[in-house]
């Protein structure tokens, strides 16, 4: 893997490599009203009851890190946080991390990861999808909080995710199809038909948008939380990312 040669993959438990883990996820999603992001102490009780905290060094750099936790039903484990270190992006780094958790879960008799992420960021749901290979069929509306817990924070919603950790991870390549049926909230093409098959586009940077046009942003979000939840509820499954940021979901196979 291109840029990958100097980095040591693995798991940790000392306190030591558990805080400095801990220190790398504030880093990256900053500090809440609550503290960090995952604390280290929450971290070393997850390890003991059977969980695992994977990183990736070079030398004795931190580069990134991931963390599983135990879960159900029987044979999954559920991933609660992963990032790189800023400026490591284009490494490979996560996918390493990511393939690294496969290996250590398979090794524990664990054959599925679940995890939940913003469906609106188009990156990570391509990696997540197209990538690794994990689906989802089921959107989780307002899993942060609603709007009456605390007015001054926005709704975020969730897909939640499943891999299959007994397929072999393979990028697939998507070559968007079918007609399109509806436009966003930018006026360009956003939903397409294509036959008992759908497609959903979401924006190339949410991030951006929720800084630069953020009533905008407000309104992709509940536009693709629509779509979703019509498809699912058609039986379809998300099965993977173009390039374009067009979801593909499709009957289950």
């Amino acid at each position: 893997m291109s840029g990958m040669s100097d980095v040591v993959i693995s798991e940790v438990s000392a306190m030591p490599d558990v805080r400095a883990v801990s220190t790398l996820f504030t880093d990256v999603w900053g500090q809440s009203d609550e503290g960090a992001p995952l604390h280290s102490e929450v971290m070393k009780s997850l390890i003991h009851a059977g969980g695992a905290v994977t990183v990736a060094r070079s030398g004795s750099r931190l580069l990134g890190a991931a963390v599983l936790a135990p879960a159900t039903p029987a044979g999954t484990a559920y991933s609660l946080l992963a990032a790189v270190a800023p400026g490591t992006s284009d490494r490979g780094i996560g996918r390493a991390l990511k393939l690294r958790q496969r290996e250590w879960a398979l090794a524990q008799g664990i054959t599925q990861i679940r995890w939940t992420f913003d469906p609106l960021v188009a990156r990570n749901a391509r990696f997540n999808l197209s990538v690794l290979g994990a689906t989802a069929r089921d959107y989780e509306v307002a899993f942060l909080g609603t709007v009456e817990d605390d007015p001054e924070t926005p709704e975020e919603d969730r897909l939640d995710v499943v891999w299959d950790l007994t397929a072999e991870p393979a990028a697939v390549e998507l070559e968007l199809g079918g007609t399109p049926i509806a436009s966003g909230p930018d006026a360009a093409p956003f939903v397409r038909a294509d036959g008992d098959a759908r497609w959903i586009r979401v924006p190339h940077d949410i991030v951006a948008l929720r800084r630069t046009q953020p009533a905008q942003a407000e309104e992709w979000r509940l536009a693709v939380r629509d779509q979703f939840l019509d498809a699912f509820g058609a039986g379809l499954v998300a099965t993977g990312v173009s390039r374009s940021s067009w979801y593909h979901l499709e009957a289950p196979r």
